[in-house]
């Protein structure tokens, strides 16, 4: 059974297993970033905003309107809400739909 694993590819790294929620600002700082923007679901809100709490000054915010299938429009208001706060990473905190959305934000902005 695997309950941990670290997977690093481009242009993300996959951070997975029990206390990693606990690391995440240690994976932002490894990147040498100071603002990062938590993308969850509507469903997983509350969590993205105990993380931007958790992050504390290395949080710029929260989107939570990451959906199915990372629409364009939504990517779009993503993208909007990234530039908005100045995030100059993201973490995406949830499933797929928060990951897909994370992955065509970090293709759009580079």
């Amino acid at each position: 059974m695997i309950d941990r694993f670290v997977f690093a590819g481009m242009p993300q790294r996959v951070v997975f297993g029990a206390g990693s929620l606990g690391e995440t600002a240690a994976e932002v700082a490894r990147l040498g970033r100071s603002r990062a923007l938590v993308v969850t679901t509507a469903s997983q809100q509350a969590a993205g905003e105990a993380l931007v709490a958790q992050l504390g000054p290395l949080a710029a915010g929260a989107f939570a309107g990451a959906v199915m299938h990372t629409p364009v429009a939504a990517t779009e208001q993503a993208m909007a809400a990234m530039a908005a706060v100045r995030a100059d990473c993201i973490v995406a905190l949830g499933g797929g739909s928060a990951i897909g959305l994370a992955k065509a934000m970090a293709l759009r902005s580079g």
